[in-house]
């Protein structure tokens, strides 16, 4: 059992929370809490517990089989946790790769491409409900929020397992790649002709969602297909990220299960 902070493996997980570069060398991220040491199972590399977590699972089939796991106390467990109150299990996970390619060949494309999204909230949340909205990729701008910040893994609740990503050095040599492939490109703007819901979204789609304080950049306005609003009320003169890409997201999946019936 680890019994002190001093130790060289707590000392090291401290800094992954910290640190993107050094998660990017080591190529791990870290995981926390029950539900998201459940789902890591397939990307697991090292779990630390307490002795109360192990005690309450130790009896469960499978449980921690072929597994390589550390106890610690509760302060050790406190002192590399980023969470306010530990849930007992903290897990180093090894990152999935994903490539532009394979996100782009299936007969149904429901893309999200992300210019400079810098909140780890929202993207978080973006992730989430883009799994649950049918997205099949998300592509995001080198400039934006590292997608294993702690909280923007927190905030996944376990969809960032499942959700296919990139970042890519060039956006705009990326969107032309997409259109390349048939890929109609969306981007919410105050110049659309269109709201959002007018619009018909073919089999190959994708969503373009940009700074939270800026949103897209003019250029990248103008290299999208189609420029669409969403239309609100009162003095309210933009949505937040997430909120835009789902009301975006859903608009695109309710249009393909009409489709279905």
């Amino acid at each position: 059992m680890i019994t002190s902070t001093s130790n060289q493996q707590v000392k090291q997980i401290i800094q992954l929370q910290k640190k993107s570069k050094l998660r990017e060398k080591e190529q791990v991220f870290i995981v926390e809490g029950r539900k998201m040491f459940e789902e890591a199972k397939s990307f697991l590399k090292k779990v630390y517990m307490t002795e109360d977590f192990y005690e309450e699972h130790k009896n469960i089939p499978s449980y921690f089989e072929e597994m390589d796991y550390e106890l610690v106390t509760d302060s050790v467990m406190k002192s590399m946790s980023d969470t306010m109150t530990p849930q007992g299990v903290l897990a180093l996970a090894k990152m999935p790769k994903y490539n532009l390619e394979d996100m782009v060949k299936k007969d149904r494309v429901t893309l999200l491409l992300l210019e400079n999204l810098r909140d780890p909230g929202n993207l978080g949340t973006i992730i989430r409900t883009a799994e649950g909205a049918g997205v099949t990729g998300i592509i995001m701008s080198k400039e934006s929020v590292d997608i294993f910040n702690p909280k923007v893994i927190r905030s996944t609740m376990g969809a960032i397992y499942r959700m296919p990503f990139i970042y890519v050095e060039n956006f705009k040599k990326t969107m032309e790649y997409l259109q390349q492939q048939k890929v109609i490109i969306y981007a919410s703007h105050l110049k659309g002709k269109n709201d959002y819901d007018e619009e018909r979204y073919g089999a190959k789609t994708a969503i373009i969602i940009g700074n939270e304080a800026n949103g897209i950049t003019e250029e990248t306005a103008e290299m999208a297909d189609v420029l669409v609003k969403i239309p609100m009320e009162g003095s309210v003169e933009s949505l937040n990220a997430a909120v835009a890409s789902a009301i975006l997201v859903y608009e695109v999946y309710r249009q393909r299960r009409n489709l279905k019936k």
